[in-house]
């Protein structure tokens, strides 16, 4: 087992010391949103000598995070196989993979994920007072509302207002009315609406493929995802937005529930990996070139047959 050394990205969504208090560093007043462990060229792993981890597995399927959400990150998608290749031979895209993810929390965590079940997404517009935007989802179905949303054949204010009126208390409402607040009138606050958004303890995961509309809105947690940065965005961001492609890629089909079964393994087939978590002082043998991450700060990588034992909790990225 070989210590590893990951990238940092400071990106303003991020929280200034969960990253930092992990790694054993003094915070900076910087926001650290996301370490990476991995392959990309956008954060590509060394080991302690400056050696590139890629010379000594070369491209990994995967990419290893550990993320921490200070505030709401982007609505955003990601695109399938077929449209990463051909958004990067167009250009569009910075690399051909793509990008299905999974996260585990470290602490309680809330995010938007994929696109909620019409029948509870129109009794919360109801209760909300945005009776409108409900008859419309009946009527037409969620891409549909989606896509007038985002083109503006579907006005917004009319949910947004309704939010800010209301006196709810449902988390749906508390965060609208945030969202709006940092971004006054945008329609992803009115499309956030229609979202699945759950609220994670600790241990628990959250599973996105491809086209599935979401964003991350407070806590940490561990990512695992395919060896990708390509992401589409649609709102709730200063950063570049394309509608456009949003609604290409996006696939609006209702996902009942996000959230994986409890356990100490979760899957990520697209990737053909899986995620582990290993109790403080267990062995675990690599069966391929693996990362791990343990919560007393280490960052590690593991050889094909190497054993090795994890004095703390650890997540280890194992092949399928």
């Amino acid at each position: 087992m070989r210590a590893v050394n990951g990238v940092v990205q400071h990106y303003a969504w991020g929280d200034p010391d969960f990253i930092p208090t992990l790694l054993g560093v003094e915070p900076d007043e910087r926001p650290w949103a996301e370490l990476w462990l991995g392959t990309h060229p956008n954060g590509p792993t060394t080991f302690d000598d400056g050696t590139p981890l890629v010379d000594t597995t070369g491209e990994l399927s995967y990419l290893l995070k550990v993320l921490a959400a200070g505030g709401p990150l982007s609505l955003q998608t990601h695109p399938n196989v077929d449209q990463a290749c051909e958004g990067f031979e167009r250009g569009d895209y910075p690399d051909p993979n793509p990008k299905p993810e999974l996260l585990c929390a470290l602490t309680p965590f809330e995010a938007f994920c994929g696109v909620r079940p019409v029948a509870a997404t129109i009794d919360l517009l109801d209760e909300l007072g945005a009776s409108s935007l409900a008859r419309r989802l009946e009527d037409d179905g969620p891409g549909a509302v989606l896509d007038g949303l985002y083109r503006g054949s579907i006005d917004a204010m009319p949910a947004i207002e309704a939010c800010r009126a209301s006196t709810s208390d449902r988390i749906e409402a508390r965060w609208a009315r945030r969202l709006d607040a940092m971004y006054p009138g945008e329609a992803s606050v009115a499309a956030s609406l229609l979202l699945n958004l759950v609220e994670l303890e600790p241990g628990e995961c959250v599973r996105l493929d491809a086209g599935n509309l979401h964003g991350y809105l407070s806590g940490a947690g561990i990512e695992l995802m395919g060896n990708s940065d390509n992401v589409i965005r649609g709102g709730l961001t200063v950063k570049h937005v394309d509608i456009d492609d949003l609604l290409a890629v996006v696939d609006p089909t209702p996902l009942d529930d996000p959230v994986l079964p409890r356990g100490d393994v979760y899957e990520l087939p697209a990737a053909n990996v899986a995620l582990r978590r290993l109790s403080a002082g267990s062995t675990h043998t690599a069966t391929g070139h693996e990362l791990a991450v343990d919560l007393a700060g280490g960052t590690w990588y593991l050889a094909p047959g190497e054993t090795a034992t994890f004095p703390a909790e650890t997540y280890v990225v194992v092949p399928l």
